[in-house]
């Protein structure tokens, strides 16, 4: 049996001076937005451009080839046309007005007496629905606070649960980022990873649901509100997620969903052809910049895998593990960290997508638990840490400090405990048979013989 490779720490040099820039310049200014992601990628890759491996040196141009190639990967390149594509939805959705139906839907049929955890399920079918957690907090957050207001409840706390429904969606969602980055990079359906995930959030939902029944709250002021809506307004979003769970090709389903959106709102008088076009457009130019991130990066890891970073630090996650639910806590722990350090969950999957899908290979972990792990805790800490955009935002709208809304997303802290919990009994463990159909399929790519 061929010996592990141990691989070389000076390989992971380039992504540790982009997390200590990122971190230094975050601290310092008082902002994580002060350093932008595709300038710390690019200055890493700059570095890496200029190392050598001595095992196996190269010239520069030949660097430039492999950066090329890693950053051109087909799977790459499908991540990109649906980041693409599901920002067109997003545009055309809200611009039909979909998002307000799917908004004032929720608070018309859910009693006063439930408010708190309606607000925690309308963040959820939002955020679901829009596959973005930060727009789920920009359209609830006005909504929410209101709500805090009238009900004399824990503003903090109501902040907390429009945070930890967005989460939600952010990382179920079919046409979230995180779960196109997490799927591809794993090589698995999304109907086989919403299967998996749901079964891992479920009880998190359900206690999160409970402990927000039991808060006092007034509710005298919300009694007989009335909020419009329209039905045929949620059809686009309920064809995108029919078609998903059917198991249609997610470009197919993105294109149905940009098309219905276009059809419904321009009988509704929302906007004439020319109109959808700009829409749509404004909607694609809102991801351009995950896409191009998500570029860089594939081709940083392929630098870092030729220096010898990769299997440096596949071989430190792997050291001391023997079984599958050790690699399964490396593959949260290399995520999770990723995430702290970044702000950033769908970037986290990403650079951290590759290393876990060697994992899962060598411990026979399912792809789609592989992918729904990922997922899970990328989100979970995006959503806890007081630096990322989600708690920066709706503190800023509420005028209280996101630091104080921490503890308050409940959902987030319920989603590590359960994954963890998970993890421990290894239960449940995903479809074996797509990781061997994986596997064997990765064999015959990289030419190796397959009995």
């Amino acid at each position: 049996m061929e010996s592990k490779k141990k691989g070389h720490f000076k390989g992971m040099v380039p992504l540790i001076v982009f997390l200590i820039l990122y971190m230094a310049t975050g601290l310092i200014s008082g902002s994580f937005e002060s350093m932008p992601l595709m300038i710390g990628i690019l200055i890493a890759i700059g570095i890496a451009l200029t190392m050598n491996n001595k095992d196996n040196p190269t010239t520069f141009d030949e660097r430039v080839m492999m950066f090329c190639k890693g950053g051109g990967d087909s799977g790459l390149m499908l991540m990109v046309v649906i980041f693409i594509l599901a920002g067109a939805f997003y545009g055309v959705a809200n611009g039909m007005k979909a998002v307000d139906s799917i908004t004032n839907l929720g608070l018309t049929i859910l009693p006063s007496n439930m408010i708190l955890p309606g607000l925690f399920i309308i963040a959820c079918i939002l955020s679901f629905s829009m596959g973005t957690s930060m727009g789920t907090v920009a359209a609830l957050a006005p909504i929410a606070i209101d709500i805090a207001g009238k009900t004399n409840s824990n503003l903090a706390l109501v902040c907390g649960i429009v945070v930890g429904g967005a989460m939600f969606g952010d990382n179920l969602s079919f046409i979230s980022d995180t779960t196109i980055a997490a799927t591809r990079s794993q090589g698995v359906s999304m109907k086989d990873k919403f299967k998996a995930n749901i079964l891992l959030v479920l009880p998190a939902v359900v206690i999160n649901l409970v402990l927000l029944a039991f808060q006092p709250i007034d509710t005298t002021t919300l009694s007989g509100a009335t909020h419009d809506f329209n039905l045929v307004n949620i059809l686009p979003y309920v064809l995108v997620i029919i078609l998903s769970l059917i198991g249609i090709q997610v470009v197919l389903v993105m294109v149905a969903g940009i098309f219905s959106g276009m059809i419904i709102g321009m009988l509704h008088g929302d906007f004439n052809l020319i109109e959808f076009m700009k829409i749509a457009h404004d909607g694609m130019k809102g991801m351009e910049d995950m896409a191009i991130i998500a570029i860089l990066v594939g081709g940083l890891v392929a630098l870092m895998n030729y220096l010898g970073g990769i299997d440096w630090l596949l071989s430190v996650l792997t050291k001391n593990t023997k079984s599958a639910r050790g690699g399964e806590l490396s593959i949260a722990a290399l995520v999770s960290l990723m995430d702290i350090a970044t702000t950033n969950n769908t970037i986290s999957i990403i650079a951290a997508g590759p290393l876990a899908k060697d994992i899962s290979n060598q411990f026979g972990i399912s792809p789609s638990r592989t992918a729904s792990l990922l997922d899970i805790f990328s989100a979970a800490f995006n959503g806890l840490l007081p630096y990322a955009g989600q708690l920066l935002v709706i503190g800023g709208m509420a005028g209280v400090s996101p630091v104080s809304i921490m503890p308050y997303n409940w959902y987030s802290l319920l989603m590590i405990v359960v994954a963890l919990v998970s993890i421990a009994l290894g239960f449940p463990k995903g479809k074996l048979s797509d990781h061997s159909k994986f596997a064997t399929d990765k064999a015959v790519v990289e030419g190796e013989i397959v009995k």
